[in-house]
């Protein structure tokens, strides 16, 4: 048990101290690329010899941002900015983004005009028709396009080798991912919604290689000891990002295990490995894009099989319910949730809306939600 808290301090420590990170690493000898949100292709600039270094905006004031965006607009890109023009984005060689909808793309271009001057932006704009073979053909295109761009930015070479051996990594670094959500669900007592939420974060902050190591070791820790009784609400998270400290004091109170969760922060970007059979990495890359569904921010002409997904969720993890957490102003998410609504209610299973953002400290709200909730859960065990 020892060990395992020993681990769980460590994969905290690193997760809450980003900057921290990038210093060590930087101290090292080697150039780090921000990554912001979502889908960016990190095996690029793994392969590279960089570091990827993960953007998702964090607690932490917003005022310069507030110059580029109207005060009331999705407090994660606000974030996000204001981390580039505050200076905590500093030492970064380079960073890449992405415009998977009306949110990022002004993003992406406004950072472009003021962080962008000291830290090069690699510009990333995916086709959403990513089954079709034009579409792959395309994205394959950019992939390429950003790997050249960061060749001339960082002075490194990309070769299909060493990208080849970064899908390794990477699809190693997802399966171990998937593995730990997985037990999360058998050891609540010993892992606790917070400890889950600052091992997945962490990841976004070290080399993986780094973390597969520290993964693996955890996750024998965990199968070495017998399966604990969940005493709290068994449950399934949704939302964009969930990692406010606050937030999460409040998830442990209440003993909340999460069993699987639809956070785009967390395991959206991890049901898709990258297969290591298709010979040009690029197309290997559009391939694996291709295959990712059940997001909101992804095109699908089958509108029903996201909610459906969601819904599959707790029944085959034996959720007691759902604790969708809303970001404010975020229209792709806000315009999805009558279907998500409608699908839970078909089910008879509770879901449990949220509002959220990542400047909140005062999670009132959500205790009397879970109040209620918990209460609920213990009535219908018994």
């Amino acid at each position: 048990m020892t060990d395992i808290q020993n681990l769980l301090k460590e994969f905290k420590n690193i997760a809450e101290s980003p900057r921290e990170q990038l210093d060590k690493y930087l101290a090292e000898g080697k150039k780090a690329v921000g990554v912001f949100p979502y889908y960016a292709p990190e095996e690029i600039i793994y392969a590279g010899g960089l570091v990827p270094i993960g953007i998702w905006g964090g607690q932490g004031p917003i005022d310069k941002a507030k110059e580029y965006f109207p005060t009331f607009y999705y407090s994660l890109a606000l974030r996000c900015l204001e981390m580039g023009l505050d200076g905590s984005l500093d030492g970064l060689s380079a960073s890449m983004l992405t415009t998977l909808d009306d949110t990022l793309r002004p993003l992406s271009q406004n950072y472009k005009v003021s962080v962008g001057r000291k830290i090069p932006m690699v510009f990333l704009n995916h086709a959403q028709h990513r089954k079709e073979d034009f579409g792959k053909t395309y994205n394959a295109k950019i992939f390429k396009q950003a790997a050249e761009r960061l060749e001339e930015i960082c002075g490194v070479e990309i070769t299909d080798e060493n990208l080849k051996k970064a899908f390794e990594v990477y699809n190693e670094n997802r399966a171990l991912k998937r593995e730990f959500i997985k037990l999360c669900g058998d050891y609540s007592e010993t892992i606790k919604a917070s400890d889950r939420c600052y091992v997945l974060k962490s990841s976004y902050y070290m080399l993986k290689d780094e973390h597969n190591k520290m993964l693996k070791e955890l996750i024998e820790a965990l199968k070495a000891m017998p399966k604990e009784e969940c005493k709290g609400p068994r449950v399934v998270t949704s939302g964009i990002i969930t990692d406010n400290p606050a937030l999460l004091e409040v998830l442990d109170k209440f003993n909340i295990c999460v069993v699987a969760d639809d956070v785009a922060s967390e395991s959206r970007g991890l049901k898709v490995d990258v297969d290591t059979s298709i010979e040009d990495p690029y197309m290997a890359l559009a391939d694996q894009f291709a295959r990712m569904d059940e997001d909101p921010i992804l095109y699908d002409p089958d509108i029903w099989k996201r909610p459906k997904y969601v819904v599959d969720l707790a029944v085959n993890n034996d959720a007691d319910g759902c604790l969708l957490f809303m970001m404010t102003f975020n229209d792709t998410e806000e315009m999805e949730y009558p279907s998500l609504k409608k699908a839970y209610e078909k089910a008879g299973i509770p879901l449990i809306k949220m509002g959220y953002d990542q400047q909140m400290t005062d999670f009132g709200q959500v205790k009397t939600q879970l109040e209620t909730f918990s209460e609920m859960v213990e009535l219908n065990r018994n």
